[in-house]
């Protein structure tokens, strides 16, 4: 099992900066791909990124790249997602999640969830 927690949501206003944290505990972290993805209301669950287990393969979602990072950090259990120039579309429930092994743009593929953390963006 991974227990998977995120953190660093809130409310910006357009423009600003947040930086999400996805605290990992349980099996080995370095085995695992973390994926980011989003939820807004009414919406279906949106890939933004993954990153792979040695962190030397990183995929995007076409809406956030150049605008979003990815990283981890195997020594600290923790995957973060670095999100700039935030937009009000950008709203959503962020939740961090992690799968073993391989690389997927796809929810489906991923085995464990965060609770999710909420950022929203006045304009």
């Amino acid at each position: 099992q991974v227990q998977l927690v995120e953190s660093g949501g809130g409310l910006v206003q357009a423009g600003d900066s947040l930086r999400l944290s996805c605290a990992a505990s349980g099996r080995t972290f370095s085995s695992f791909t973390m994926g980011w993805f989003r939820q807004a209301p009414g919406k279906e669950r949106e890939f933004l990124a993954s990153v792979s287990p040695s962190g030397d393969s990183i995929l995007y979602a076409d809406s956030v790249k150049g605008r979003f990072t990815i990283s981890r950090d195997n020594a600290k259990n923790t995957a973060y997602l670095q999100m700039n120039s935030l937009k009000p579309e950008d709203t959503a429930v962020y939740y961090c999640a992690a799968r073993y092994s391989r690389q997927y743009r796809y929810d489906y593929r991923y085995d464990y969830w965060g609770q999710g953390t909420q950022v929203t963006v006045s304009s």
